[in-house]
């Protein structure tokens, strides 16, 4: 359904608008940002950004991020613009990119969305992560579908 690639700096305009937009901002704190902000964001360590296609069509955002001792491990962050969503599409692209992120060697892989927001919750359980704890947020972590 999705294709992940890495996001590139030619995607900062997009990110702003997809940023300004209330249903998105709404999930990332109300933060939204600049064309420089996010291309700061883009170039940042230890953070890899990614867009979600679909049918080659820009539809998303995810961000990979590590912590910096080994083994590697890390989590996600993303969100479907809103006009994309009820598709199936974030499951898709989260399940492909966890699953990329455990081949090429990461112990695990989590998400920690706001409890409030059942929406991503589901989301993210339908692309294969499991509650780990709940509190101001759920941690979620990946559940390979691989062994």
């Amino acid at each position: 359904m999705t294709v992940v690639r890495p996001a590139t700096d030619a995607d900062a305009d997009l990110l702003v608008a997809w940023h300004a937009d209330p249903e998105v901002s709404r999930y990332w704190d109300d933060e939204t940002f600049t064309r420089d902000e996010v291309l700061a964001r883009l170039a940042r360590e230890p953070v890899d950004a990614w867009i979600v296609e679909e049918d080659g069509e820009p539809v998303g955002y995810l961000q990979s991020w590590w912590e910096d001792n080994a083994p590697r491990r890390g989590g996600l962050d993303g969100f479907i613009a809103p006009a994309a969503r009820g598709r199936g599409l974030m499951p898709d692209a989260a399940r492909a990119l966890a699953q990329s992120l455990l081949d090429t060697g990461w112990q695990y892989v989590t998400v920690d969305p706001h409890a409030w927001n059942e929406r991503a919750i589901r989301a993210w359980a339908k692309a294969g992560f499991v509650e780990v704890s709940r509190g101001e947020h759920v941690l979620m972590r990946f559940a390979s579908i691989r062994p």
